[in-house]
């Protein structure tokens, strides 16, 4: 089982510390800012979830990624609990890549590997799309 601890340090501010030891500050107030807000974490763990899962996926289908940039938008419900109900991800991949070897890895990673998207998906509709742009020169 992994752990981690979330301490508060004043106001609507926390300090979570990760199974991984890594410490990470929360700021709750979007008012205040001083740092992210939780609800804007869950947007960073599938952008990273599936960002991880495509490049691994590429790599091994020996595509050449130059960059991979994920954006994520999202709309919350209304009323509490305000989950997120609607997420549009974007991929935008650089390099030599075939399109059908890029569909696929985002295909498996939003279906099948990315526990965040599978997370996401019991309270959002999740839609992606990707755009490939062509290699630096």
């Amino acid at each position: 089982m992994q752990t981690a601890t979330v301490k508060w340090v004043g106001d609507e501010q926390f300090l979570a510390t990760l199974p991984s030891g890594h410490a990470v500050p929360i700021d709750s107030n979007r008012e205040h800012n001083s740092a992210p807000g939780p609800m804007e974490l869950m947007l960073a763990a599938l952008g990273s979830c599936t960002a991880t899962d495509v490049v691994l996926i590429l790599a091994k289908k020996r595509q050449k990624l130059e960059s991979l940039e994920i954006v994520i938008s999202g709309e919350r419900a209304a009323e509490p609990p305000t989950v997120w109900t609607k997420l549009e991800v974007l991929y935008r991949l650089r390099g030599t890549l075939d399109e059908q070897a890029v569909a696929r890895a985002i295909e498996l990673s939003q279906n099948k590997y990315c526990g965040a998207a599978a997370t996401l998906r019991k309270t959002a509709t999740i839609n992606f799309r990707y755009e490939i742009l062509p290699p630096s020169k």
